[in-house]
């Protein structure tokens, strides 16, 4: 792999500019360089984890490092000629792109069905009947997004945009309370070592990196989802943003359905931008209503067939007699599947075939 890099190196080292003039600290650029990267091809398809393993840094000080020479790379591009649009990527360096892209739903079998979780970079609407656990959902994802990265989660922090005013900051409490001992737990540490981890990691500091934004009209959300680029510009480890319920003021206060069609679109496209722009995971939890189909009236998700092309997954949570399941209603790339999940005090967890239909607080 060293003379394949080293090859490489000098193959294309007349038209490429090296590590070495990478704006990152000087001991970086030396790690690179001691380690065979001395160009950005020999970067562009290298993982975070490869390279924390040849540079001895840890994952997110790799991952900073490789954003920065993408970043690097794509201006040395645009000055030698006059391109106004940038991109060009090809679908090879898109698969090598796939680090850290997943947050756990805490729910094995509803994360196998989905992939590895919820993916990074897409929108997922996910939609089901009231108290069928969307709220409890979007806090889980909030609270697991910031799984440390040494724990195999993304280290990141949360928006959680609250439409109907179902966000209940105790309940967050108590999933980030849960979540703290199941990773002590799973990481099976002495009794004296687990200890100083607890005292390490503790709910309050997951309850501060979800940032929360009440909104009470549809014009205060579409101002909002324009403040967002600034917004996570200046929070850079924002990884997901929740919005619970992204139907609740467009089916209250809209009467002209073609405007709402024309408003809903622009939403969408703002937050897919946002979703590329700084690889995270848009979430948006829908509200059901009924559709007349065939003579009958059939549950389905709210505003309309043409809302269901802004989102890159679709999910439908619903009731199988006591049981709550999940199903991939619509994906490019995961098969059409159910799954069985609870929601418990804890938060979302693996279902248990004796668990009783109960009401969340």
């Amino acid at each position: 792999m060293e003379r394949e890099r080293e090859t490489h190196t000098h193959t294309h080292r007349g038209r490429e500019m090296e590590v070495g003039r990478l704006p990152i600290s000087a001991s970086q650029r030396g790690k690179l360089i001691a380690a065979g990267y001395t160009t950005f091809s020999s970067l562009s398809s290298v993982s975070p984890s490869d390279l924390a393993r040849d540079l001895k840094v840890s994952d997110n000080e790799a991952h900073e490092i490789l954003k920065v020479a993408s970043h690097s790379s794509g201006l040395e591009r645009s000055e030698g000629s006059h391109l106004i649009v940038n991109g060009a990527q090809t679908a090879w360096d898109m698969l090598h792109e796939d680090w850290f892209t997943h947050i756990t739903t805490s729910c094995a079998v509803l994360d196998n069905i989905l992939g590895g979780g919820i993916s990074c970079k897409e929108i997922t609407e996910i939609g089901g009947v009231p108290g069928i656990g969307k709220t409890q959902l979007g806090i889980q994802l909030a609270v697991n997004v910031q799984i440390p990265v040494d724990y195999g989660g993304l280290g990141g922090k949360a928006i959680y945009i609250d439409t109907e005013g179902s966000f209940m900051v105790e309940r967050a409490l108590q999933i980030a309370e849960a979540c703290v001992e199941d990773m002590l737990e799973t990481n099976g540490l002495p009794r004296k070592d687990f200890q100083a981890c607890q005292n390490e990691m503790q709910a309050k500091d997951f309850l501060g990196n979800i940032f929360y934004f009440r909104i009470c009209s549809y014009t205060e959300q579409i101002a909002l989802i324009n403040y967002l680029d600034k917004f996570i510009s200046e929070h850079k480890d924002v990884k997901v943003i929740i919005v619970d319920s992204v139907t609740f003021h467009f089916r209250q206060d809209f009467e002209d359905l073609a405007l709402r069609t024309r408003v809903l679109s622009g939403m969408a496209l703002k937050l897919m931008k946002l979703a590329k722009k700084f690889a995270l995971a848009v979430v948006l939890l829908n509200q059901v209503t009924t559709k007349y189909v065939e003579g009958s009236f059939q549950l389905a998700l709210a505003l309309g067939d043409s809302w269901s092309h802004a989102c890159t997954n679709r999910v439908i949570l619903y009731w199988n007699g006591n049981e709550r399941y999940a199903y991939i209603d619509k994906s490019p790339s995961l098969r059409s599947a159910s799954a069985t999940y609870s929601v418990t005090g804890k938060g979302i967890r693996d279902s248990d075939s004796n668990c009783k239909r109960i009401k969340m607080m």
